[in-house]
């Protein structure tokens, strides 16, 4: 599912406009980020937790050259899904 299907998914349940439909999907979107952005996490009960983790800087090997490489550090996205995702999903 792409985000235009389901834009359309969330304006037939929701029984409202697919503008609607879009603007609050953008919306949750945008402040997903803004929080992850600071650093804190995002809990939905039952769904999951949207957080943020370092990655610590590692030495890797170029697959073309052999090379030994540096890569550095960074914060990465992750979610975890609660237990009745989890359950619904298996």
């Amino acid at each position: 599912m792409n985000k235009s299907e389901l834009i359309d998914a969330i304006a037939a349940d929701a029984d409202i406009t697919k503008a609607a439909a879009k603007k609050a999907l953008d919306s949750f979107l945008n402040n997903v980020t803004n929080v992850l952005k600071k650093g804190d996490k995002v809990t939905l009960v039952g769904f999951g937790t949207f957080s943020v983790s370092e990655r610590s800087a590692r030495e890797g090997i170029n697959p073309q050259t052999k090379a030994k490489i540096k890569i550095p550090s960074k914060k990465v996205a992750k979610f975890k899904a609660g237990a009745e995702l989890s359950s619904a999903v298996n």
